[in-house]
């Protein structure tokens, strides 16, 4: 059996599940998931704990359960508790602005760049250095995060960009200054 698939997943309290054939639907305080999970796989609740079954031994069948399994518990984390991911702003004069809907950001290019948050999606900013990323859905907070990222990656000689928060960025040396002309 696998590992990860055989565990239950408890649903802790004002969490509710509610499944019709392949389609899942979480409601917690935080929010609501749906989610339409592979037609092979069985899924279960009984009031406190929520589970997994697979109906053979396949590879394929094994796979499906452990993912199953992860994106269900992902789900009640999501509506429970939520997602959180944090960024840094590295550079002098590099700053984030709330504005409506989104950020808009000032990372060395010659014009702000202004991101919007998707539904669901919560962006908040502490010092103008520090983004906040919050929501429900694990994978939409990971998205974002990696999107807000990828606006003015950490580059590796001078270590400006923007960072999740305890990334480190491996720095390289530059020039070793003049040469010698013959």
């Amino acid at each position: 059996m696998s590992r990860i698939g055989k565990h239950p997943i408890p649903l802790p309290a004002g969490v509710t599940v509610t499944i019709a054939g392949s389609e899942i639907t979480v409601k917690g305080p935080k929010g609501e998931l749906k989610r339409t999970i592979h037609r092979e796989m069985a899924v279960a609740a009984d009031g406190k704990q929520l589970s997994v079954a697979r109906p053979s031994d396949e590879a394929r069948h094994k796979a499906l359960h452990g993912l199953t399994r992860t994106l269900l518990r992902n789900m009640v984390q999501g509506v429970s508790a939520g997602y959180t991911r944090t960024l840094e702003i590295h550079g002098v004069g590099y700053k984030a602005e709330p504005e409506k809907g989104g950020l808009k950001l000032t990372v060395g290019y010659s014009h702000p760049v202004s991101v919007k948050a998707p539904p669901g999606i919560t962006l908040t900013v502490d010092n103008n250095t520090v983004i906040r990323v919050d929501g429900v859905d694990k994978e939409m907070v990971g998205q974002v995060a990696s999107e807000l990222s990828k606006v003015r990656p950490p580059e590796p000689y001078q270590g400006k960009g923007i960072r999740y928060q305890g990334e480190h960025v491996r720095r390289k040396a530059g020039k070793t200054g003049a040469t010698a002309k013959a």
